[in-house]
């Protein structure tokens, strides 16, 4: 699990002798180009300033020490990238490390530094850390300045962290985020269970983690779910097209992602209107619910990873971001617990809060991490 080219694109040496930090190659570093992994941005100038994010970091104490690989264009679930090479993924060989922060689960997997941060638009956070058996945080949207970041404007992408462990995810909040708190008290705190489909296995290890976590629980429903996904699909994908569009010219952006932007440009502004009325029903409906009960829970993905062989088609494989990109749609923070199933693969317990309380939801994982 050593150091692998496929996950770290760019050795950096920045800042002080705290937690080692990897970025995702979609934030601006001051000196180095900020290039998504793609060919089509392979000559492009060096940024002048350093993200807020990366100022927050620095900040902090922490040592970044390398920008990491990421699905081309941060448009995509599975990682695969023609262009750079594939991440591999370090703790279940063979599988996809998940997209589209590939690069920055894999190097907290492998143990190449202490945390990483990711872009989270549509489950590129949760995905990938599910797929490679660490936590990842998606903070409510907005909490986390994005000044600095690609895409430059975005409705649904946020900047989180990954660690192998919820106290160094907790640790990457207060750097990333100078207005996180104290985390509070859990005691009465009720959970809302999500009834979804999933593989059995993937549910039979949720449930196990739920039950061993001493909260009281009560399955619920969230019915706008699948209507907030295809939303959020037509959100990301004006909003990508808006971004990025303007590279397929090039004839430099890989085959996959090129064929995606260009059906992304037909969205019409009807459709994005429905969706923004979508989005406005389904966070007062996740807002009601979460009024009821602080947290939900939920899988993070309704399988377990698809091996790298079966996952050549982006567009085939959407629907591993059923669980989560819903979330990115109403902008509540949402956080996944690495677990096992019983065939030894991944399986990644989500957990949601309302909006702005990030700490709450930090307090809930680190009780229900406990026991693991």
């Amino acid at each position: 699990m050593g150091d692998d080219m496929t996950i770290v694109v760019e050795h950096l040496a920045l800042g002080g002798s705290g937690l080692t930090v990897m970025v995702k190659d979609t934030l601006d570093i001051a000196g180095y180009p900020t290039r998504a992994c793609s060919r089509a941005l392979n000559d492009a100038p060096a940024a002048g300033v350093h993200a807020q994010v990366v100022k927050d970091v620095l900040a902090a104490g922490c040592r970044i020490i390398g920008k990491t690989s990421l699905h081309e264009l941060a448009y995509g679930t599975t990682g695969i990238n023609h262009f750079t090479g594939t991440a591999a993924n370090p703790l279940y060989p063979g599988r996809i490390p998940g997209g589209s922060s590939s690069g920055s689960a894999a190097a907290v997997a492998a143990g190449l530094c202490d945390f990483s941060l990711g872009t989270d638009t549509g489950g590129s956070v949760r995905i990938p850390a599910a797929c490679c058996g660490v936590f990842g945080l998606k903070p409510t949207f907005g909490r986390v300045s994005r000044a600095g970041v690609m895409p430059a404007t975005s409705s649904l992408d946020c900047v989180g962290p990954f660690a192998r462990n919820i106290e160094t995810l907790i640790a990457a909040m207060q750097a990333i985020d100078p207005s996180f708190k104290a985390l509070p008290s859990v005691d009465g705190v009720r959970v809302g269970v999500l009834s979804v489909e999933a593989n059995p296995e993937v549910q039979s290890a949720v449930d196990a983690a739920l039950n061993a976590s001493g909260f009281e629980l009560q399955s619920t429903e969230l019915p706008g779910m699948a209507a907030a996904y295809d939303a959020g699909m037509v959100v990301i994908n004006r909003e990508t097209w808006n971004a990025c569009g303007h590279l397929v010219a090039t004839g430099l952006v890989g085959e996959d992602i090129s064929g995606r932007l260009l059906a992304a440009s037909e969205t019409t502004d009807a459709a994005l209107a429905a969706a923004e009325q979508v989005r406005a029903t389904f966070t007062a409906q996740v807002d009601a619910l979460l009024a009821q009960y602080p947290v939900l829970a939920l899988p993070t993905l309704p399988d377990y990873p698809l091996l790298v062989a079966d996952a050549a088609d982006t567009r085939a494989v959407l629907g591993m971001t059923a669980f989560v990109r819903a979330f990115n749609l109403s902008g509540h923070p949402a956080l996944t617990i690495p677990l096992k199933g019983a065939s030894g693969l991944p399986v990644g317990l989500q957990l949601v809060a309302a909006k702005g309380a990030d700490e709450l939801l930090c307090a809930v994982a680190r009780q229900l991490a406990q026991p693991l």
